[in-house]
């Protein structure tokens, strides 16, 4: 997997803070409602039940307290454009964590109550503090917007896993997912030739070939959000997309099938 070079966009600390909060209580307040029969229900993540997955939620905000207290490394070795591609090589252990979190923790809100504390005391370290993550050391700035695309990725999950669940997304945290995923494909594929719309939060140029300086861009690919994040993690294979018109795609440059997923 290449390794980016272009820098990530910067993002308001603060602003992903409160998001990852909000979020988190969004999931927080649906788990609770869950029937120990929903709970026990299939996902599209496999092997994985409903109640895996719950428990998962909080493995991926408890790493923030947990990185925090591990020796703090002499400096970052990835930045936000490297993480998407550092993480399929730890699938097989997270997969093995989760089951395990998920067993020894039957009563998962007090599990998501002390995860919630934790997170939000860690909440107070410095944006600089560089965290032992084990993808790659990362400073705890880029590590929190890493943290957004695991709650909203995993929101989806939950809500099409169980019917009627309707989780809502928080908006900062929905646009910093989608826009990470977009620069990850810019930095995977570096060209001016295609213009790749979400709107309302990311518009980036990608592939080699001809560069578009004006008018409407001869190769343009435009989706929602929720469809682009699906893409971008494997959820939705694009051809289904495109065949289900949640993709438009225009142009000889837009197959953007040979690219995705960018996250296993």
């Amino acid at each position: 997997m290449p390794t980016a070079r272009k820098r990530a966009r910067t993002y308001d600390s603060a602003k992903i803070r409160e998001a990852l909060r909000t979020q988190f209580g969004n999931v927080r307040e649906a788990v609770r409602t869950l029937t120990p029969e929903q709970l026990a229900l299939p996902t599209r993540l496999d092997g994985w039940t409903v109640r895996d997955l719950a428990a998962h939620i909080t493995m991926a905000v408890e790493t923030v307290s947990r990185n925090l207290g591990r020796e703090e490394p002499s400096a970052p070795e990835l930045t936000l454009l490297d993480w998407p591609f550092a993480t399929a090589a730890r699938a097989g252990d997270i997969a093995d964590g989760t089951r395990d979190l998920a067993t020894t923790n039957p009563d998962l809100d007090a599990l998501y109550a002390r995860t919630e504390e934790r997170f939000r005391e860690a909440l107070a370290a410095p944006d600089t503090r560089v965290l032992a993550a084990r993808t790659g050391a990362m400073t705890l700035a880029d590590y929190l917007v890493t943290r957004t695309v695991e709650l909203v990725v995993h929101t989806d999950d939950l809500n099409a896993a169980v019917p009627g669940l309707d989780i809502p997304y928080d908006r900062q945290a929905l646009a910093a997912c989608t826009r990470l995923l977009a620069d990850a494909l810019a930095a995977r594929a570096p060209g001016g030739s295609t213009e790749v719309r979400i709107p309302p939060y990311a518009v980036v140029q990608c592939v080699e070939g001809p560069k578009h300086t004006r008018g409407t861009p001869p190769n343009v690919v435009e989706t929602d959000p929720l469809t682009w994040i699906r893409l971008a993690t494997g959820r939705v294979a694009w051809k289904d997309a495109l065949d289900g018109a949640k993709v438009g795609a225009s142009g000889e440059r837009a197959d953007l099938g040979g690219l995705l997923p960018l996250m296993g």
